[in-house]
Formats: C-alpha cells, sequence, structure tokens
C-alpha cells in the first residue's frame, strides 16, 4: 500500500470551500429575469374519485400565470422501462393524502398559494386501504388498474437447495415476524427545481436531483419535446441519500408551466411536501423460518417479505 498515491491517503473535498463559505448556488438559490413560483395542490384524502376540477375562481385572480391538472400532462413515466406507472399530476383518482391535483405558476408565492386555495375539487371519497392485510385480502380493490392481481405491483419467487431437507436435519426450528416501519429522507436541502422553457422550443432545466440523464429522458417524453432540445443542470445538491434519485411529477409541472407561461418558472417543496414526494425506504413485514443444529450452524431459511 506504501507505493499508492491515491488510495489510502486524504484527498481534499473539492466542493468543501463553496459549501462552508455559503458559496455553492442550489437549485434555490436560482433567480431567472422575469421569474415565476409555482405551487402544488395536493388531496387531503388517502384515496378518492376525482369528479371535477373548477379552476375558473383561481385563474381569475390577479397575478396568476397558469394552471395545469392531470389531463395536461397524460403521459406516464417512471425510471425503469417497465415500471412506466406514475403520471405528474393525479387524473381520475388520488391515491395518498398529499398527491397533487393541479399546479399553479404565479407572479409569486403567495399569489400561487392563494389560487391553490381557489381551486375548487370535487371528491368522492373512496374506501383506503391502509394495511398491508386490508391490501392484498380477497376482493381487495386494485389501487392501480394495471397490477396483475390486486395490489402486488410484482411477485419474485427464489429457491436454492431444498429447504424441506434442510429443516429435516436441523435440531430447532423457529418462526419469528418483524415489521419495519419504513423510514424517510431528511436532507437539509429540500426538492427544488427551476424550468425555462424559450420561444425557441428549448428547455433548461435546474434540479437538486440525483439523476439527470433518467429526468432528461423523462421530460423529453412527458412534455414530448426532442431530447436535443433539452437540457438538464443540477446545482449543488444538499444531500440526497437516494431521496433525490428518480424523477419527481412536480419537475414536469415546473416545465410544463414554463412552456405555458412564457417565463421561467420556480418550484421548491416545503419540508412537508418533500415526505409527500419521495417514497423513503418502504415499509416491510418479514416472515423468517429458521432451521439451526446445537452448534448453531444454520441447516435452512426460509423468508416470506
Amino acid at each position: 500500500m506504501a507505493d499508492l498515491r491515491i488510495i489510502g491517503t486524504s484527498r481534499p473535498k473539492i466542493d468543501a470551500l463553496a459549501k462552508t463559505t455559503g458559496a455553492a448556488i442550489y437549485a434555490d438559490d436560482i433567480q431567472l429575469p422575469r421569474m415565476a413560483y409555482a405551487k402544488l395542490l395536493r388531496s387531503p384524502h388517502p384515496h378518492a374519485r376525482i369528479r371535477s376540477i373548477d379552476l375558473s375562481r383561481a385563474l381569475e385572480l390577479p397575478g396568476v400565470l397558469a394552471i395545469i391538472t392531470g389531463a395536461d400532462l397524460p403521459e406516464p413515466f417512471g425510471v425503469l422501462p417497465k415500471n412506466q406507472d406514475e403520471t405528474s399530476l393525479a387524473i381520475d383518482r388520488a391515491r395518498y393524502v398529499g398527491e397533487p391535483v393541479a399546479a399553479v405558476a404565479a407572479l409569486d408565492e403567495l399569489t400561487a398559494e392563494r389560487a391553490c386555495e381557489l381551486i375548487r375539487v370535487d371528491y368522492e371519497i373512496l374506501p383506503a386501504l391502509l394495511t398491508l392485510d386490508d391490501a392484498l385480502a380477497p376482493g381487495a380493490e386494485s389501487i392501480h388498474a394495471w397490477t396483475r392481481r390486486p395490489n402486488a405491483h410484482k411477485t419474485v419467487a427464489l429457491e436454492f437447495g431444498d429447504t424441506e431437507a434442510a429443516f429435516a436435519r436441523a435440531d430447532h426450528i423457529r418462526e419469528d415476524t418483524f415489521y419495519y416501519e419504513g423510514s424517510n429522507h431528511a436532507a437539509l436541502e429540500q426538492h427544488a427545481v427551476v424550468a425555462n422553457y424559450e420561444s425557441n422550443g428549448s428547455l433548461t432545466l435546474w434540479s437538486s436531483t440525483q439523476v439527470p440523464h433518467y429526468l432528461h429522458r423523462g421530460l423529453g417524453n412527458v412534455l414530448g419535446i426532442p431530447s436535443s432540445r433539452i437540457r438538464v443542470i443540477v446545482p449543488a445538491v444538499g444531500g440526497g441519500f437516494g431521496g433525490k434519485s428518480e424523477p419527481f411529477g412536480f419537475e414536469f409541472c415546473a416545465a410544463e408551466l414554463s412552456r405555458r407561461a412564457g417565463r421561467p418558472v420556480k418550484l421548491t417543496l416545503t419540508r412537508e411536501e418533500v415526505y409527500y414526494t419521495h417514497r423513503g425506504r418502504h415499509p416491510a413485514r418479514m416472515w423468517l423460518k429458521t432451521g439451526v443444529k446445537r452448534d448453531g450452524t444454520l441447516t435452512g431459511l426460509a423468508v416470506k417479505m
């Protein structure tokens, strides 16, 4: 190891000076001429059918530049090609508390917030599935129509060796059930985006994302813009931990609002909105059956998660 120049040595952190002195520029720091501000109207219900959305009062509010709903951005997106299963705004149904149903761009944040309050959404409250058992119960309603069986996105079965023989060789067999409540990232920087759609049909987007290439591809698909006309810029990112590692609906909303308003649009999430927006670490229930010898040697393991 003594002859290695990099490995095993202390290296300078190239962005440390800018971040510690306050010189680093984050997405929410960006200010562009004529910039507008966006806010999202979110569902207060865990499960509801959207009967209608009345934008008339919000559109009459001075300072409001553009409003969009799910019908304006119907193209689904996702990280994996087989999982293009999310839309920027709820269409027809809201499926969780906090799911955005409309987005507003206005001259300032307070006007955008007031416009959200003036939007009237007629909800039909539907039964909510709040536990794993409720979701997987026989006859449970599918939250998403595309699931292969009610509320199971994907089922994976793996088997290595002969588990029955392994348990037969065990001196002791025990079964345990563990439940993980789930957790959420809390980066110092909330998610933020600035979108600038220009009159020549090009889009520049600054985002606190960890996946600029996924976002670039998604913007082209969702907005119908050639990828050669899209540029995604990642400024300094104030923490991610995986919480910014996928494209999000609010980024597409900001881009579409910029296209409609004819000016740059910034959308910064509140801390509460961050928790609504990204998935964190999913809750999980794990059942384990373990076979062991008296000396502690494992003979077999069966897991259902």
